[in-house]
């Protein structure tokens, strides 16, 4: 227990990915308790519509952002930083890597003078259907959806150096730029600015951002940008090849968490809703917690996958995969004891599923860091194998549970996740010791 009390501690990766997820997990019920206290229901409604139509802007990533981070580690692990903070290695690498960066640039480019123009037209002309003149809403909205833009923008190019291993500081960046937002958020809806505290939480993060990207990495950034000029290189094939993957795994994963909510609250109710809401989101806390010990560590997989490290690489992935599961196993397990023996006497625990309920959620979410971290593991070899079971996954956990919300009761909502999650393991787990076979291999 000492040595893995320390282990969190002393590893800055962890320690700060660690900390950016549990800030966002506490600040989240804060925000929505000034939500209520300091904005009127409608407004509530309005903002949780900009909130709703910018989630949109989720499909502009469809894994985007972990190619980038794949790109630029496999680059980036024949290269080293300087001491004046600029790129020192191999020639060769450091010219693709400045090439893929403009690369990435116009990407981004294209996909928000296109994404995110549609969003905010789209979105000004659906709130203007069901628009109340008493409420200020259009200018906020604007200025949201601008710097929405802004946001997803600089978001990209962190995940481009996080991928030149450094996971600790874009990680410290992301941890600061959020206590700021929430400090303005927080502040802003205290001062009754409505709906502009939101839009304006977005420009406080942009322009922090921006600025942290200056501060840090200017000499990298433009030392790769300059080199990008010298030599030329076709990304697209083998970008093209994974982002369609990519979005099939995305977006078969993501349909299937989103279904429980509005099923629950079809066929249940309002209260079981909000029961399975709560219980979902504090699984999903404890699984984001635990998924910080492999997620911190992608960019070294991929850099012992580009230098066929593979020795260094088993002991990296099984080494955080097993403090991954202990942490999780060890947090929720604390949890479900406690929930057992005060739900029938302690009514905050009552606002969460039965005891059976939330035990079967949490072995769910179990399986799910484990298939993930195998996922990583795999898909770290700039390969997607998976999208045809991601999305056979998704259509069956969403079978099974539109068939169990008709026929079961609440407390076993969620076994067409669990038992989708069992079929899905053991195929994930064989193409990962496949791929292990073909590593060993290429010695």
């Amino acid at each position: 227990m000492i040595n893995f009390l320390k282990n969190i501690l002393t590893d800055k990766e962890i320690k700060n990915t660690a900390l950016n997820r549990l800030f966002k997990i506490i600040t989240g019920p804060i925000t929505i308790l000034f939500i209520t206290m300091f904005l009127l229901p409608v407004e509530q409604g309005y903002w949780y519509a900009f909130t709703g139509l910018s989630a949109l802007s989720t499909f502009a990533y469809l894994g985007f952002s972990t190619i980038i981070l794949q790109f630029s580690a496999h680059e980036f692990s024949f290269l080293h930083t300087s001491d004046d903070g600029g790129i020192s290695g191999d020639e060769e690498h450091i010219h693709r890597l400045g090439d893929f960066l403009r690369f990435v640039v116009r990407w981004l480019t294209r996909v928000v003078s296109v994404v995110f123009v549609l969003i905010m037209a789209g979105g000004y002309f659906f709130i203007t259907q069901k628009g109340e003149t008493t409420v200020d809403w259009v200018a906020p909205w604007f200025i949201y959806a601008v710097f929405s833009a802004l946001v997803f923008f600089y978001s990209s190019i962190l995940c481009f150096i996080e991928g030149c291993d450094k996971v600790a500081q874009t990680q410290l960046i992301r941890l600061k730029v959020s206590i700021g937002v929430s400090i303005v958020l927080l502040s802003l809806l205290w001062c009754g600015t409505k709906l502009y505290a939101l839009a304006f939480s977005l420009v406080i993060s942009a322009l922090m951002g921006f600025y942290f990207l200056y501060r840090d990495f200017k000499c990298m950034l433009l030392q790769l940008w300059q080199i990008s000029y010298v030599q030329s290189y076709d990304w697209k094939p083998e970008f093209y090849r994974l982002i369609w993957r990519y979005a099939i795994s995305w977006c078969s994963g993501y349909f299937a968490l989103q279904v429980y909510s509005p099923l629950v609250f079809n066929y249940y109710g309002a209260i079981e809703a909000g029961q399975v809401g709560i219980s979902m989101a504090a699984c999903t806390a404890g699984f984001s917690i635990a998924d910080a010990f492999i997620s911190s560590k992608l960019p070294k997989i991929n850099m012992f996958i580009a230098k066929k490290e593979w020795h260094s690489l088993d002991i990296l992935f099984k080494r955080n995969l097993l403090l991954a599961v202990v942490t999780f196993s060890l947090g929720t397990l604390c949890f479900w004891l406690l929930h057992n023996a005060f739900y029938d006497r302690v009514t905050f625990f009552q606002r969460f599923m039965s005891p059976l309920g939330l035990g079967i959620l949490m072995l769910c979410w179990l399986l799910q860091l484990l298939t993930n971290s195998l996922a990583v593991y795999i898909r770290a070899h700039k390969i997607e194998p998976l999208y045809w079971s991601s999305l056979f996954w998704s259509l069956y956990v969403f079978g099974t549970t539109f068939y169990i919300v008709k026929n079961y009761s609440c407390d076993y909502l969620f076994l067409g996740f669990l038992s989708g999650n069992i079929l899905n393991l053991p195929y994930v787990y064989y193409i990962y010791r496949l791929q292990q076979k073909i590593d060993l291999e290429s010695r």
